[in-house]
């Protein structure tokens, strides 16, 4: 079991894999952003459920990660979930706006952001190793 001391560790490192294994998974196949963010705006229970679904992840990980001012990984963490909350929120109060200003920020620069992505997840991962003291 994890120290408690080490949660924003541990959520680092498994924000850290979700990231790595999500731009690996665009490069691998371009356009399966895309097509997703096309489902989700196609779907009002899809949009409703991925907002419900980010604003309680994001929740959970403000809650349980202790904002420890010392701790710049602690407070990452806590900045993350927030802003997770806030994503969420968006999604169910105004999903088809923001899904839209989501599209053009994305639009045809997928490889860029599907790389900056895996690259993010590979740092969260370093770091989250390194706290841990594993590597």
């Amino acid at each position: 079991m994890a120290d408690y001391s080490e949660t924003p560790a541990w959520i680092a490192l498994f924000i850290g894999l979700y990231s790595l294994a999500a731009g690996v998974g665009e490069l691998r196949a371009p356009g399966m952003w895309a097509r997703m963010v096309e489902d989700i705006e196609r779907s009002p229970a899809t949009l409703f459920l991925t907002g419900l679904f980010c604003l309680s992840l994001g929740a959970a990980i403000y809650l349980v990660s202790p904002w420890r001012e010392g701790d710049w990984l602690s407070v990452v963490i806590s900045v993350i979930g927030g802003l997770m909350v806030a994503e969420g929120m968006l999604l169910l109060a105004a999903g088809e706006r923001f899904m839209g200003i989501w599209k053009s920020l994305i639009g045809k620069r997928m490889r860029v952001w599907a790389g900056l992505s895996a690259l993010l997840g590979a740092a969260f991962i370093f770091v989250a190793l390194s706290r841990l003291q594993t590597i």
